[in-house]
């Protein structure tokens, strides 16, 4: 009897410690067939603002340097957002667009007069890269302008003014002197937002006072031919719940088409910030559980303007976000110029999937910022140029651009350092227009290749082809002396088999991998 009892009391613990073992196996289940909203490109957008060496010696070189460019602006930089197919570029600010009064910036160039970025440095520019060159700019690497305007410390009237001398095509004061300077016709410019964080740098203003403000300003955005303006709102600070409440409250739905918000990932304290380059596996980890909070922010923000746009008819525009650790040893800590390393690419990575996942209410999204400033995906040297870890998970993750959003379910094994624990996979998925399946998985984990199992239900799945951004370690980067320590290439670690996958994902990599 008591042998009896052992044996069926061993049996029950080979099938609790099987049971473990397989509750433990990672797998992902994507429902091909399953799917109805569209992931607007524009969720993979950017943000150039006059900060450090953003615009000046980023994008922005003039047509006397001796760096290579075209009528001043950059070709390296610009060849590279060329092939990023960056969808949409936000500027002036940022903080710097309410302090930024735009006929300053048109005209003779000789001619242009200097002010001082307060904000940033306390530089003076010549404003040589103003309205026009910004516009042109745009069309020259074929993305969409997306403008934000001084509601800080600019006027209705100034604001009138600009978009109409942008948009108009006919006679007025403001047609006839973009005329006169060159531009015959409209760029018709879609995105404006109406003031960039009002609650602080653009104002220090209240909800309340923000929404009556809004209120004004936006009657006189004025839609000029076939155009429509899309008024995009300054949304909240992080976790201000109260301010999207009181604008979505205050603002009548058809005055606004979008609403920010901004959620920088900081290690440490905005006080005392940490180093882009070195850091341990818990501050790693750590830092990935705060950019993984960003799912929480929009669950939150987008409960409360549920409740007033149920038809979800205003988008959320999550227009800064991206990491802010300390300035680079020995540069200007007005210019906010750090490194960027595989760490970078997670957040980025799981920003992006994250995104998509809400992308019935996020229709654009900006990555702070495009060239040498916070997580750039483009830093530069003089005459030299590097793409950061950044840069490559953009590059990597193009194809879930207006594809259709695909439901899943993944069961992750964790990783944990100290006090930190998280998933190791990090997925999103979506299908493309003609039928392709695109996966894309970070594996978090700093040590350890894992295999997950992957079932893409609902289609024949016949071939499949892969690419990896990777590096030989979390805080590995690219430096001017070797441009390709982080770089994107092909990955063939996998097989599938009769319509299954199993995929094996290398430690701290970020993987794309397309079914057909």
């Amino acid at each position: 009897m008591k042998k009896h009892y052992f044996n069926i009391m061993s049996l029950l613990l080979s099938l609790l410690i099987s049971f473990g073992a397989y509750a433990q196996t990672n797998r992902l289940i994507v429902n091909a067939d399953q799917g109805s909203v569209k992931i607007n490109k524009h969720i993979y957008g950017h943000f150039a603002e006059h900060l450090g060496r953003n615009i000046y010696g980023g994008i922005w070189v003039g047509p006397d340097s001796s760096v290579p460019n075209e009528a001043g602006y950059r070709k390296d930089v610009m060849q590279a957002l060329i092939n990023l197919e960056i969808p949409n570029l936000r500027w002036p600010g940022g903080c710097f667009a309410d302090e930024y009064h735009w006929m300053d910036g048109i005209g003779d160039p000789k001619e242009r007069p200097k002010m001082v970025n307060t904000h940033w440095g306390g530089v003076t520019e010549d404003n040589s890269f103003g309205t026009h060159e910004f516009l042109n700019y745009c069309k020259k690497i074929g993305t969409e302008p997306y403008i934000t305007a001084n509601v800080g410390s600019g006027t209705i009237e100034e604001m009138s003014k600009w978009i109409e001398y942008i948009n108009f095509d006919g006679v007025s004061p403001m047609a006839e002197l973009r005329r006169k300077n060159g531009q015959e016709e409209p760029w018709n410019v879609q995105y404006w937002g109406v003031g960039n964080e009002n609650w602080g740098c653009g104002g220090n203003m209240t909800a309340e006072y923000y929404a009556n403000e809004y209120r004004r300003y936006a009657t006189y955005c004025r839609n000029y031919g076939k155009n429509r303006l899309y008024k995009i709102a300054g949304g909240a600070n992080s976790v201000d719940y109260n301010w999207t409440e009181v604008l979505m409250k205050n603002i009548p739905l058809h005055m606004m088409d979008g609403l920010s918000v901004h959620y920088y990932t900081v290690t440490g304290n905005w006080q005392n910030k940490t180093s882009a380059t070195q850091f341990d596996k818990e501050m790693y980890l750590t830092t990935l559980r705060k950019a993984d909070f960003i799912d929480e922010l929009i669950q939150k923000h987008a409960t409360i303007m549920d409740q007033y746009d149920p038809q979800k008819k205003v988008g959320m525009i999550v227009d800064e976000w991206g990491t802010w650790y300390d300035v680079e040893p020995g540069t200007n800590p007005g210019f906010l110029y750090q490194q960027n390393t595989m760490r970078d690419a997670h957040v980025a990575a799981i920003s992006l999937n994250i995104f998509n996942k809400h992308a019935d209410r996020v229709q654009m999204a900006n990555l702070a910022q495009t060239v040498n400033v916070l997580q750039a995906v483009i830093l530069t040297n003089e005459n030299d140029m590097i793409l950061t870890p950044t840069y490559h998970v953009f590059d990597l993750y193009k194809p879930h651009k207006e594809a259709t959003l695909l439901s899943h379910q993944l069961v992750s094994e964790q990783v944990s350092y100290g006090k930190e624990k998280m998933d190791a996979l990090h997925v999103s998925s979506s299908k493309s227009d003609d039928g392709t399946v695109n996966i894309s998985i970070a594996n978090i984990h700093p040590d350890k290749k894992i295999s997950l199992d992957i079932d893409v239900r609902g289609m024949d799945a016949k071939s499949a082809t892969a690419q990896i951004v990777t590096g030989p370690a979390i805080d590995a980067y690219n430096t001017f002396e070797k441009k390709d320590v982080v770089k994107k290439s092909e990955f063939k670690d996998f097989k599938l088999n009769k319509g299954k996958l199993t995929i094996n994902l290398p430690a701290n990599s970020v993987v794309m991998v397309r079914v057909k």
